[in-house]
């Protein structure tokens, strides 16, 4: 079945984690053996053959680069600049990977719609680890937190690249809207941010945005709303989870919200760098109770689609245990159904939602 990623950080596994993501994950783990530099050196997951073997033909991904000052912990670059230029090395390779003919940028409904029917009439993938870049995916570009943005100039000039999304905040305090374990409404620049996004017609992604800078973005911003890759916190009571008030104002604004993968974020108690998935009960089971969860919350499947976050600065050590890479998507439309879930609940789910929600927000 086709399927959309509503949220993969692609590039920056590219750069930063320096991969080559034409290679399959099991090529990627490869080379990565022994490397004990970052947490999830050869736990890889997520690799361009291994998205067409799952059927996931298109995908949000991410140009992410964090502004951090000097009372910021966090790692991240130490002026806007250097940001600036980090997401533009990001969008150097995502140019580099249509060159290759391994994606294809998608910008506007009529290059939306062609992809799809693209790969809805294609035969399906061999299973093949070098699956045939034949069948480009497409992505969405999408800026994961704002603070690369030196001045709303260089917004125009992201929009002219293709940038159809932002999410104005990431983890702590960011220059436009304050993230993650952070808190406290936007300033000026933050609003005239959301004004500027609303004239350029683009997506607002919510996730990451903390309570108080939240419920301001929703009164101040008028234009279509999405959560990349957002989970519950009634299931994982912390902040970086939306509660059911902030799920039911995304209903009302006909948002979709894209279940993350993240283990923590699944399941409650985890502790980075101690807690096992199997022992944790962290299996893709756990991952469909939070997407039941907002189908219960709506009365419909209408708002949940998959937000995966694989490979977003973890691997399979913090991941759902029975998925090995991307391809086992397959698995998720296998549990909703046996949860009782229609065939057209299903199909909505695994990418008819986020198409009628940009055929909305595009038309």
């Amino acid at each position: 079945m086709f399927t959309i990623d509503l949220h993969l950080d692609l590039s920056m596994n590219a750069l930063e984690w320096n991969r080559d993501l034409r290679l399959p994950v099991t090529e990627i783990n490869r080379r990565e053996a022994g490397k004990k530099d970052l947490a999830g050196r050869g736990k890889a997951m997520v690799s361009l053959p291994d998205l067409r073997n799952g059927q996931v033909g298109l995908v949000v991904a991410t140009q992410i680069a964090r502004y951090v000052n000097i009372q910021n912990p966090l790692p991240g670059w130490h002026s806007p600049e250097q940001a600036w230029a980090q997401t533009q090395g990001q969008l150097a390779w995502y140019r580099a990977m249509e060159e290759a003919g391994e994606m294809v940028q998608i910008r506007d409904l009529d290059m939306l719609e062609k992809h799809v029917a693209g790969w809805q009439d294609a035969p399906p993938a061999s299973g093949d680890a070098h699956a045939s870049p034949d069948r480009p995916i497409g992505y969405i570009l999408s800026l994961e937190g704002a603070d690369s943005l030196v001045n709303l100039s260089y917004l125009e000039k992201a929009v002219g690249y293709g940038l159809k999304a932002i999410g104005p905040a990431h983890y702590g305090p960011g220059r436009y809207a304050n993230g993650t374990d952070a808190s406290g409404k936007m300033g000026p620049q933050g609003i005239d941010l959301l004004r500027a996004m609303d004239e350029h017609h683009l997506i607002l992604d919510a996730t990451h945005l903390c309570d108080d800078a939240f419920w301001q973005a929703m009164d101040v911003f008028k234009g279509p709303v999405w959560a990349s890759h957002q989970n519950c916190r009634a299931i994982v009571p912390h902040n970086r989870q939306f509660d059911d008030q902030q799920l039911k104002i995304l209903f009302e604004r006909n948002a979709v919200i894209g279940a993350a993968m993240d283990a923590w974020m699944i399941v409650p108690g985890w502790k980075r760098g101690e807690s096992d998935p199997a022992r944790m009960g962290c299996g893709l089971d756990a991952l469909v109770k939070h997407m039941d969860h907002i189908c219960q919350l709506a009365g419909n499947s209408r708002h949940i689609c998959i937000g995966s976050d694989l490979d977003g600065g973890f691997g399979k050590e913090q991941a759902p245990h029975d998925l090995a890479s991307i391809a086992d998507f397959p698995t998720i439309r296998d549990l909703l159904q046996k949860r009782g879930y229609s065939q057209e609940d299903i199909e909505g789910i695994m990418h008819g939602n986020v198409l009628r929600f940009l055929r909305d927000a595009w038309g």
